[in-house]
């Protein structure tokens, strides 16, 4: 009897977490083969492009030799307010968002990646931005420290805090989220 009252228990809460699944895809669970409950998990899609800066880059044009290998011509206009983070040298890794128009790729925000790596420290951080995704904090006391970073539709991700770069240059880096503006000078 005491079996068949298990059984019983089990095959109502079933039924239950069946009906409900009835929500919105983003965040619906989903029963794998093997009945685990697993939250599905949906990415926002990146639109920018990586790769790096080519020597045909001049005042008004960036050429990107992407990770692909192709060659991309954009224009950058100064009446449109290109936001170019970090300057734009050549050979520098960088990571550009833009747009097709009827005259062609249009810049219409650059992050050059060599130069926000680096070793970065303010009054209560201490931290350096790496290659491949890396964030190592030098602040052994700090709760919450910073483990990983990638830029994701022009925007800087560290962890899953997510930054507007208000300003990137060779010693200074100034990024906003809803909890105000954080200033960070570049550590020799």
């Amino acid at each position: 009897m005491r079996k068949l009252g298990l059984t019983f228990i089990a095959i109502c809460m079933a039924m239950v977490m069946i009906t409900g699944c009835h929500q919105t895809k983003e965040s619906a669970p989903v029963v794998d083969s093997d009945s685990i409950m697993q939250e599905e998990i949906v990415y926002e899609a990146d639109s920018t492009v990586y790769g790096t800066c080519g020597e045909a880059t001049a005042m008004h044009t960036l050429q990107l030799i992407t990770d692909g290998g192709d060659t991309l011509m954009y224009t950058m206009m100064v009446e449109e307010d290109a936001d170019i983070q970090g300057g734009l040298l050549v050979g520098d890794r960088m990571a550009v968002i833009g747009k097709n128009t009827q005259e062609g790729l249009v810049a219409t925000q650059v992050v050059n990646l060599t130069t926000l790596m680096g070793k970065w420290t303010s009054l209560d951080k201490n931290f350096e931005i790496m290659e491949g995704g890396v964030v190592e904090s030098n602040v052994t006391a700090e709760s919450n420290p910073w483990t990983s970073w990638k830029i994701l539709n022009g925007k800087l991700v560290f962890n899953a805090d997510t930054f507007i770069i208000n300003m990137l240059g060779a010693d200074s880096l100034y990024i906003e989220n809803s909890n105000g503006i954080f200033a960070y000078k570049r550590q020799k």
